[in-house]
């Protein structure tokens, strides 16, 4: 089976005349809705008498293209999300969204006479919605809390999926579009709500970025990647860049490390809080018309233009502290016990996480205070400065944090230090950061994935460092101490680490290689059980798909 996650960089080939022509009938037909709905919008602001019309108009959905079933259109929350007065329309209470982002290619589609009348000599997109969901977001937008949650669902998630039973949760969409989607997102997570869907495909996407104005963030190593077979070619520098459509989508497919996908949604956490705070706000809102006209053909969703606009309209005005990502806890399954690679979710830290940010609580099962000495702590170091990270170790011990190590270094250099919730822990996380007297605070899943916090090492702690060595002296002074002037053997001990003696008996012994400053901080899961890079792909974890094998091991797409 084709890769999934992936898009050409090219242009998408051309249809049959027939098809290109009901496409732009189509295209307009919406077009012409988004401009006349929101152009309504204006005009009843200042028209009693338009206010009836505009109801009518933006309770539409012309951006739907899938046409739902009576019984799988009762999936989807049947009551209003959004309500509009004589302001911007605005949420009625708590939403959840199921987010699927897709990438098809011309050898994944199930019409082969569709496939053949596109055929241009290698695995090429197309603009199509119907394949493997590749992202999963279950986003809630809480007006009761001004939070925006994001929990992003690895793709190869073993659930059960109705009617096919238990496989990878990314076949949903396959099998049966959103409304599978939507359920088997449900049973995962114990029964939540699902209000809505929205999917879009890679090259909505790329030109959602540009719409936007690109975006500025941190490329954390250097990425480079060809596949001649669908003319995919990813090559970006490590470094701050500002990238553009294209280039955003290199940055989110890549996922040619020791982590797989899971590296990859980490990356796209980092995009999307990118994206948020840079490119999200009031003024976005006004633009919304010219976006979605850019977009309308590669996406599909139940949301009618009032709730869009609202939710626009709560997320532009979002706090970035309060917008918190989480992802599925879990580990990598066994090759030795499956066939194909899957994440085994963690349910009882699943069920935690919903009951704590998603107001949904089955099992009773709420993060609890936990004792410190019990919290497992990871420390990525952005300074570059091994002293610092040294004492930082030592004051964490002094505080009761002794389940402490060091993982890879965080490569982006950091002014602020990050102490991340890595599973969604705030309570624990606030009393980490209570305890240091430094630092903000955020819900992601971008630290250690065997952490339970992550702190990301900034330049403030060596400024608090510099701070509390130059109040030690002052204090000494005050007391008439006179500052000790370096011994002898200090003087000695110098001299040996500038030149030691053969052996380096001496010298500074070299850090350990779990420290090692040269890896990606997504190199590290569990370091005495990841297969090594060169494991075989077909067993590994967290490798591509192979593109001759079925979308799980319990299906042959061939045979469909």
């Amino acid at each position: 089976m084709p890769n999934q996650n992936v898009t050409d960089q090219h242009p998408t080939p051309k249809l049959s005349d027939r098809t290109q022509q009901t496409k732009k009938v189509t295209k307009a037909h919406r077009g012409r809705w988004l401009w006349l709905c929101f152009g309504l919008s204006g005009v009843a602001m200042i028209s009693a008498t338009a206010g009836a019309l505009l109801a009518v108009s933006l309770s539409s959905t012309p951006l739907m293209q899938t046409q739902l079933s009576a019984e799988d259109a009762a999936i989807f929350s049947q009551n209003d999300l959004a309500q509009t007065n004589l302001r911007l329309p605005e949420l009625t209470r708590p939403v959840n969204i199921l987010v699927m982002g897709t990438s098809v290619l011309t050898s994944d589609l199930k019409d082969k006479a569709e496939e053949d009348s596109i055929d241009v000599g290698y695995h090429a997109q197309v603009n199509s919605l119907d394949g493997l969901s590749d992202v999963m977001l279950l986003v809630r937008f809480n007006p009761q809390t001004n939070k925006l949650n994001v929990l992003s669902i690895p793709r190869d998630t073993r659930t059960l999926i109705e009617g096919y039973g238990l496989r990878k949760i990314n076949d949903a969409n396959y099998f049966g579009g959103p409304a599978l989607s939507a359920k088997a997102v449900s049973e995962l997570l114990g029964g939540v709500r699902i209000d809505r869907y929205i999917r879009i495909n890679v090259q909505g996407v790329e030109k959602l970025v540009d719409a936007l104005g690109g975006v500025k963030l941190y490329v954390p190593v250097d990425m480079k990647y060809q596949d001649d077979s669908q003319h995919l070619y990813i090559n970006l520098k490590q470094g701050e860049q500002h990238l553009d459509g294209t280039q955003a989508l290199q940055f989110l497919r890549f996922r040619y490390d020791k982590l797989g996908d899971i590296g990859r949604i980490q990356r796209q956490q980092l995009m999307m809080r990118a994206l948020m705070n840079q490119a999200l706000n009031v003024k976005t809102i006004g633009r919304l018309p010219k976006i979605l006209s850019v977009i309308q053909e590669h996406i599909d969703t139940n949301l009618s233009l009032e709730e869009i606009a609202a939710l626009a309209g709560f997320a532009a005005q979002t706090e970035p502290s309060n917008v918190q990502m989480l992802m599925v806890p879990g580990e990598f399954s066994d090759p030795e016990e499956y066939k194909a690679s899957y994440w085994l979710p963690n349910y009882e830290r699943l069920d935690a996480t919903i009951a704590e940010h998603f107001d949904f609580d089955l099992h009773g099962r709420q993060f609890e205070s936990v004792d410190p000495a019990y919290l497992r702590v990871a420390i990525q170091d952005s300074t570059d400065d091994w002293e610092a990270v040294d004492e930082l170790q030592t004051t964490l011990s002094d505080n009761g944090y002794w389940n402490v190590y060091v993982s890879s270094a965080w490569p982006e250099p950091l002014q602020v230090t990050r102490i991340v919730a890595q599973n969604g822990d705030m309570e624990s996380a606030q009393a980490l950061r209570d305890a240091l007297g430094f630092g903000e605070v955020l819900v992601e899943s971008t630290g250690s994935l065997r952490s339970d916090i992550t702190i990301q090492l900034g330049m403030d702690w060596l400024e608090q460092q510099r701070l509390a060595d130059e109040s030690r002296e002052s204090n000494q002074l005050g007391d008439g101490e006179a500052l000790p002037d370096e011994s002898p053997e200090t003087e000695a001990l110098d001299r040996y680490r500038s030149n030691p003696p053969s052996g380096d008996r001496y010298g500074e012994s070299p850090l350990p290689s779990e420290t090692d400053r040269n890896s990606s901080p997504w190199d590290e899961y569990n370091r005495d059980s990841s297969p090594s890079e060169e494991t075989n792909r077909n067993s590994s974890p967290w490798e591509e798909y192979n593109r001759d094998s079925s979308p799980s091991d319990e299906y042959n797409r061939n045979s469909s």
